[in-house]
C-alpha cells in the first residue's frame, strides 16, 4: 500500500465538541488556500465570520499557529484573533494580548542576502522576510528550481547556524527556538485553554509538531489534505472540508 493510499484512508474526524475544546488552527493550506505568492491571501469574510463565532463559543479557547508574521495574520485573518503564535512559535500573543518575541539571530541578514542573491536568477523565485527573525525561498512559481533552491538552504544553513525548515514548495531559514508544538504547550499553560482537550489543525510538515503535541496532551491532531507520512491521526481532504468541518462544530 502507498503512503497516499494510507493517508487518505484516516478518517474524518468526528464534530468537534466545543465545550471541551481547546482549538489550534494554521493558516495557509487549512483555513486559506495556498497562492502561489505569499501576498495574494485575503481577507474573507466567510472565514472571519466563522472564526469570530468560533472565539466565542469556544470562550476564547482558539489560537491561530501559522509561519506567516502576526501583521500577515491580522492582515488576513482582520485581526479577528486575539491568540496567534506567528512565524512558527517565534512570536506570540497571548489571550491578554501580550505579545513574546525571541530575539534574532545575528546571522539573519546573511541568510538574507544568501536567498536574495539565488533569487536573482529566475523571476518565479520569491523571497520572504519574516519579522527579522525568518526568511522563506519560496520556489511554487518555479519547481524546476527545487534542487538547486534547497541545495542553498542546506549551505546557508550549515554556514549561518540557522535551522532549514522545509514546507511545501518552500525552503525557510529561521532562528533556532520556538516551534508550533511549544506554542501549543504555552498556550495550553495559560489560565483560559487549561484543562481543554487540544486539537490541532494543519496541513505541512511544519505542522507535525504541533499534532504531537496535542496528541500528547489528550487531545488530536487532524491534517488537512497530506500526501505525505503524519502522526496526525484523522484527515480533512481539502481547505473547504476543514471549514464545512468547523462550521459544523457543535
Amino acid at each position: 500500500m502507498s503512503i497516499q493510499e494510507v493517508i487518505a484512508g484516516l478518517p474524518k474526524p468526528k464534530p468537534l465538541r466545543l465545550g471541551e475544546t481547546a482549538l489550534f488552527l494554521d493558516l495557509d493550506g487549512t483555513l486559506a488556500p495556498i497562492a502561489a505568492r505569499p501576498q495574494d491571501v485575503r481577507p474573507d469574510p466567510r472565514r472571519t465570520s466563522l472564526l469570530e463565532q468560533l472565539a466565542e463559543r469556544l470562550d476564547g479557547r482558539l489560537a491561530v499557529i501559522s509561519g506567516r508574521t502576526l501583521t500577515d495574520v491580522d492582515r488576513i485573518l482582520e485581526t479577528c484573533v486575539t491568540s496567534v503564535a506567528a512565524v512558527h512559535g517565534l512570536v506570540r500573543r497571548d489571550p491578554d494580548g501580550q505579545v513574546f518575541r525571541t530575539p534574532e539571530h545575528p546571522a539573519m541578514a546573511r541568510a538574507v542576502a544568501g536567498f536574495r542573491a539565488f533569487a536573482a536568477q529566475d523571476s518565479g523565485l520569491l523571497v520572504e522576510e519574516k519579522a527579522g527573525l525568518s526568511v522563506a525561498l519560496h520556489y511554487r512559481l518555479a519547481p524546476r528550481c527545487a534542487g538547486p533552491a534547497r541545495a542553498c538552504a542546506q549551505a546557508l544553513a550549515a554556514e549561518t547556524g540557522l535551522s532549514l525548515q522545509e514546507g511545501d514548495m518552500v525552503e525557510e531559514l529561521r532562528t533556532p527556538g520556538a516551534r508550533k508544538g511549544d506554542a501549543v504547550r504555552a498556550f495550553m499553560a495559560e489560565p483560559l485553554f487549561a484543562g481543554a482537550r487540544p486539537v490541532f489543525v494543519g496541513d505541512d510538515a511544519t505542522d507535525e509538531d504541533g499534532f504531537a503535541a496535542a496528541q500528547a496532551r489528550g487531545g488530536v491532531g487532524v491534517v488537512v489534505g497530506a500526501t505525505r507520512v503524519t502522526a496526525a491521526r484523522f484527515r480533512l481532504a481539502d481547505v473547504e472540508a476543514a471549514l464545512a468541518w468547523l462550521e459544523a462544530a457543535s
